[in-house]
């Protein structure tokens, strides 16, 4: 069986789906089979990245017990396989959330590599998401709303039983105020998987006629050569990471805070 990673945020807004799309190829340039999965059953958009928001049969479909998990799996770029959610608000309201960990286990054996998008917030269709992988990974920008977030995330992950295995950081400007990765580390009690920084060509890969991940148009960007450091450090890989030194972000108002936050998650 290989191994089936829920991407999560808690915050929306911080490039977990885009991660999650050029990630899977990552993987999959790199000798893996890798199938994607949008959990976002409310709010599909790892479909129109891809360019394949017409796919016939949907996730929404095998939620209903309509369709099987053989049924919605495509071809997508670079040899991956994708099961898109659908774009219809009428059967997302009829699906059954619960039923996506079964959905995977039917297709684990399959791939050695099984990446599942998960939606925004900490309700019952991101728990599903969270609860139907063996493992979770993290994403947050370097700011203390996003780091809040994922840090609820990881609590909320943890009482259901899924293990968190690292955080990546997203959208890195290098500016004064940026949380460092040291406190980052320190303050969710999780390796750092990889540090993307903020990239032109990750928005122009949008902004173009035909929608491309970044990894496919631009393989030489920094963003796309960080996301290729991340899938060589999920393979097993060594990889080191230029953490730059920042003002440390526990002594400001904000790690105070957290601790305060943190103390009190853990008498609960």
């Amino acid at each position: 069986m290989g191994r089936t990673i829920t991407i999560a945020s808690g915050k929306g807004g911080v490039g977990k789906t885009t991660l999650t799309a050029n990630l899977g190829i990552a993987l999959s340039q790199a000798g893996f089979s890798v199938c994607l999965i949008d959990a976002d059953v409310a709010m599909a958009n790892l479909s129109l990245l891809l360019g394949m928001q017409s796919s016939p049969i949907t996730l929404h479909d095998v939620l209903l017990g309509e369709a099987s998990a053989e049924d919605a799996i495509y071809d997508g770029p670079s040899k991956i396989n994708f099961i898109p959610s659908g774009l219809s608000l009428e059967s997302y309201k009829r699906v059954d959330s619960e039923r996506l960990e079964s959905v995977v286990k039917d297709i684990a054996d399959r791939y050695d590599f099984i990446l599942l998008d998960a939606p925004a917030g900490i309700e019952k269709n991101v728990l599903s998401s969270i609860s139907a992988a063996s493992e979770l990974l993290l994403v947050a920008t370097p700011d203390a709303p996003s780091i809040a977030d994922v840090l609820k995330t990881k609590i909320v992950a943890q009482r259901i039983g899924s293990k968190p295995i690292g955080v990546v950081i997203n959208l890195v400007r290098g500016e004064k105020g940026e949380i460092s990765s040291e406190d980052v580390m320190k303050m969710l009690e999780l390796p750092i998987y990889g540090l993307i920084p903020y990239d032109e060509e990750v928005r122009k890969s949008f902004l173009q006629e035909k929608i491309s991940p970044v990894i496919v148009r631009k393989p030489s960007a920094p963003a796309s050569l960080a996301i290729q450091k991340i899938a060589l450090k999920l393979s097993g890989k060594q990889v080191v990471f230029e953490v730059p030194k920042k003002q440390s972000f526990f002594s400001s108002i904000f790690g105070r805070l957290f601790s305060i936050f943190k103390k009190k998650k853990q008498g609960e």
